[in-house]
């Protein structure tokens, strides 16, 4: 017997007493916890999306579209960066005035050929002011999980306000749970026994936010 065999035998034996007539679990566990923490306006909502970004040691920027790309330009040159990873749905006009390489993510490249790559610059499906949290859901503009986890350095475009949500709860709403979504609160960083963070094992050390509205 296998253990998934083993598992699903246990299941079934605490099941087997279940009434055929009891409501199904939606219906068995209460859903009557807070939506969000309190009420604010759009202007607040994003605020506090700004505040823990920042927080979260990531960096945070606004613009409106016409200074977009001449942003993008900036960062990417104060980076440093030659080539710059870009999403196949990408409006062209955010990187319309930068000089970078524009490499576009093939299944045939590598994770090496990857990190050798500067920058990745990409829209974002929400962002969670409660939390500081965006999540990528791999729309056009985003682009597959390992083109936001393997370059060093992460531009994320927030449409503001459409995109900017106050809870966890109503960033669920939006999202289709079979798409492959990556929340990202920072850039990335652990911490050994002893607390020594360490940034850039599970993604990019760099996290740049574009709040463009």
């Amino acid at each position: 017997m296998s253990s998934r065999e083993r598992i699903l035998g246990r299941v079934r034996r605490a099941l087997a007493d279940v009434p055929a007539d009891e409501g199904p679990y939606e219906e068995a566990v209460p859903r009557d916890y807070l939506r969000e923490h309190e009420r604010r306006t759009t202007e607040e909502t994003v605020e506090l999306l700004a505040e823990n970004l920042v927080d979260y040691r990531a960096i945070v920027h606004r613009c409106d579209a016409e200074e977009l790309p001449l942003l993008v330009m900036r960062l990417l040159a104060e980076r440093g960066s030659r080539e710059v990873l870009v999403p196949p749905g990408l409006p062209p006009e955010w990187l319309s005035a930068a000089d970078p390489v524009r490499i576009h993510d093939r299944v045939a490249d590598t994770a090496q050929r990857l990190d050798r790559v500067g920058s990745v610059v990409t829209g974002c499906a929400v962002a969670i002011a409660e939390t500081g949290t965006i999540v990528l859901d791999g729309s056009p503009d985003q682009g597959r999980r390992r083109i936001s986890l393997v370059p060093d350095h992460h531009i994320c475009v927030v449409r503001v306000p459409d995109q900017v949500v106050s809870s966890v709860p109503q960033a669920l709403e939006r999202l289709d749970p079979t798409r492959p979504l990556t929340w990202i609160s920072g850039p990335s960083a652990t911490s050994d026994i002893e607390l020594d963070r360490v940034e850039g094992v599970h993604g990019p050390r760099t996290l740049e936010v574009i709040l463009l509205g």
